[in-house]
């Protein structure tokens, strides 16, 4: 009996052992059902990153073009070399696909990559590596270094690819477009100008492809995807080719004299656009190479702007009644709350005259009388009227509002001649519209058009009228006035040779840090406002200077040259009435054409057909389809050639260099002013579109 009862007590220890088991089980069945983590895993991820894959699908980011369609800003594909040192990616010796001669593969790649050798063979003899790479100079490869590295034929070598941001002008209009860059997610990203300003309207919206997997890795069934939205299309309101122009002026001027820093804008007299702005210094997007200064200078730089404030000194003056250009005052200086005012020359003035010609020789002495006639409050809120000291909102980042300051006696007198205030260009330019527009300010802008993806125009720049703020007979005496200062005054140095222009200059002082105005030779800002041509303007235009070493001459000097160049680009240089209006043709679209026939037609519009390339089709045009063109002008026309011969430029005008060069891709610098007289690529022969055209011109 007692052995009996013995098995009995064991069976059931077993059982209660079982029991106790099963239910263990359970509860951590039940938490594993009811718990989305158990010991510290969470299930549902673990899962999903065990079955589920998703790929992201990014987006393409859209492209910038100035007002005609010319390329700007664009993707481009981009390559990461890489190199396998793993032998096990070799199967057949007579093909290898790993890295087995490293010194040969070092030597080779530092010549391609200007790295140093050393630096891959320490990279190629990384141990356990299955594969390699090779910093910031073996990334963002363009398409032809990939492709001379792949005519090495280097076992073990490749390419992972990549979009980067790719700005064809390089340095053109660098603090317009600005710059975007890939982030560490490989998502680009816009950082300055229209790029960062047009961020979310540029990049469109990633996809995303989603698909499940089973335990060997291999997909299983159809993926779900989601299709990326391309970005949408900025067409600026840049012209290219007066942009073109303007960049020329600047950099003639920053290789010939020291300065701070020089900025130059054109803005179309009619409508408000931004047709070019230019600046030194600038930078290369593509490399960020200058990229010193973040503030965009057409509307970030404020500064006392000088005389040039006295064209609207002067129409507050007639605006209130208070202007009687035939008066005479006495001019050489004045003390005004304590300030000793002076004109330009030392204070010894010209003795006395009337305001007419005291805007015509710049009097601080008459600008003073005239503020001393308004009156602070007038002054001021006719200034505000301009729109200085608040932004214009233009589409562009980092925008400033300038400063008015017109409290005490003393800073209504100096705001009359542009000292103790701050302006920006941009608020010139759009103050400035008043007199192309009868007194009505324009609002100005810089994008012409977005396009989606569909090419559907979602948004339409256009002429915006901020009011009419001076009376048409204050206009047309302003007018008048400006005319006289370039030519009856002392600023003929402004004069083009092809084009009347009305204009103003400015020399303003510059604020020392520690109060005052600093004192040396070159402590200046000049600067000149204008428009041309006078009887009917088209541009308006502004340019300024600090701490250029040459004083005004040189910026005259290439302002001039460069309005004579616009001028003959845009068909105004000559008056109305030196030739026949039916000498002007609207240019059809030739892009398609058979080139023999299109020459034939050309030629019968008595115009002058510039062929390049020997193919059969025009693939492009300029100028291109509706522009208006005289008689007698260049239409250049590319054909789908594989090489271009060089044609003989001698005699042709900048512009038409420009024309040629911007069609083949091919860079170019010119040296000196005029039509060209020299070159340094012979004619007939074939073009490197790798080397630069080198031009004289005289």
């Amino acid at each position: 009996m007692k052995k009996k009862s013995s098995k009995v007590k064991v069976s059931r220890f077993f059982i209660m052992i079982f029991v106790c088991s099963f239910l263990i089980a359970i509860i951590k069945l039940g938490m594993v059902a009811l718990s989305p983590e158990v010991d510290g895993l969470n299930l549902t991820e673990f899962a999903n990153n065990r079955n589920t894959r998703k790929k992201t699908l990014y987006a393409s980011r859209g492209n910038i073009y100035d007002t005609f369609g010319e390329t700007i800003a664009s993707n481009a594909n981009s390559y990461t070399l890489i190199a396998y040192l793993s032998e096990s990616r070799t199967t057949d010796p007579e093909n290898p696909q790993h890295v087995v001669d490293k010194e040969k593969t070092a030597k080779a790649l530092a010549e391609v990559l200007d790295l140093d050798e050393s630096y891959i063979l320490e990279r190629l003899n990384t141990k356990g590596a299955y594969q390699v790479e090779f910093g910031v100079k073996g990334k963002k490869l363009s398409e032809n270094k990939k492709v001379e590295i792949e005519a090495l034929a280097l076992p073990g070598i490749d390419f992972t690819s990549g979009n980067k941001r790719y700005y064809k002008n390089s340095k053109m209009a660098s603090y317009i477009v600005g710059y975007a860059k890939e982030n560490d997610d490989g998502e680009i990203i816009g950082e300055m100008g229209v790029e960062g300003y047009y961020d979310d309207i540029l990049k469109g919206e990633d996809g995303y492809s989603e698909y499940q997997i089973d335990g060997a890795g291999y997909q299983m069934g159809d993926a779900y995807t989601k299709e990326p939205v391309s970005g949408n299309d900025i067409y600026l309101t840049l012209d290219s080719h007066i942009q073109l122009i303007l960049e020329d002026a600047v950099h003639t001027l920053e290789e010939k004299y020291h300065m701070a820093w020089f900025t130059f804008s054109v803005m179309d007299a009619k409508t408000g656009a931004i047709v070019g702005s230019a600046s030194s210094p600038n930078f290369n997007p593509n490399t960020l190479e200058g990229l010193t200064n973040y503030v965009n200078p057409l509307v970030g730089y404020t500064y006392e702007p000088g005389s040039t404030m006295k064209i609207f000194a002067w129409l507050a003056a007639m605006e209130n009644g208070v202007y009687d250009g035939t008066e005479k005052f006495l001019s050489g200086s004045i003390k005004v709350g304590g300030a000793n005012i002076q004109d330009f020359n030392n204070g010894v003035g010209w003795g006395m005259i009337d305001y007419d010609t005291g805007f015509a020789y710049s009097s601080n002495v008459g600008a003073t009388y005239l503020a001393k006639k308004l009156g602070g409050k007038k002054l001021r809120e006719f200034y505000e009227s301009m729109g200085f000291g608040a932004k214009t909102d233009i589409e562009l980042p980092g925008e400033e509002p300038g400063l008015l300051r017109l409290t005490y006696e003393s800073e209504v007198a100096t705001a009359s001649f542009g000292q103790g205030i701050t302006t920006t260009p941009i608020q010139t330019l759009q103050a400035l519209s008043v007199l192309t527009n009868d007194g009505v300010m324009l609002k100005p802008y810089i994008v012409d058009k977005i396009v989606n993806e569909a090419g559907e125009t979602t948004y339409k720049g256009k002429r915006t009228e901020l009011g009419k703020k001076v009376s048409s007979e204050s206009i047309n005496k302003m007018k008048e006035l400006m005319y006289n200062v370039v030519y009856k005054g002392l600023s003929t140095m402004w004069r083009p040779d092809n084009v009347v222009i009305a204009g103003k200059t400015g020399t303003a002082q510059i604020a020392s840090p520690n109060g005052g105005y600093l004192t040396g030779s070159q402590d200046y800002v000049r600067s000149f406002a204008g428009f041309f041509p006078y009887d009917d303007p088209k541009y308006i235009i502004y340019a300024s200077a600090k701490q250029i070493d040459g004083g005004a001459n040189p910026v005259a000097e290439v302002v001039t040259k460069a309005v004579e160049s616009i001028a003959s680009y845009s068909n105004i240089s000559n008056k109305p009435t030196d030739f026949d209006m039916s000498q002007i043709i609207n240019l059809d679209n030739y892009i398609s054409s058979d080139i023999k026939s299109t020459v034939t037609n050309l030629e019968n519009l008595n115009l002058k057909p510039i062929v390049i390339g020997n193919g059969n089709v025009v693939i492009n045009q300029f100028p291109l389809n509706n522009a208006q063109v005289l008689q007698g002008s260049k239409v250049f026309l590319l054909t789908e050639a594989s090489e271009y011969l060089m044609p003989d430029m001698k005699n042709w005008t900048t512009s038409e260099v420009m024309n040629f060069c911007n069609l083949i891709g091919l860079q170019y610098k010119f040296t000196g002013y005029g039509i060209v007289a020299n070159f340094n690529i012979n004619p007939n022969t074939v073009i490197d579109l790798k080397g630069i055209l080198e031009v004289q011109l005289e």
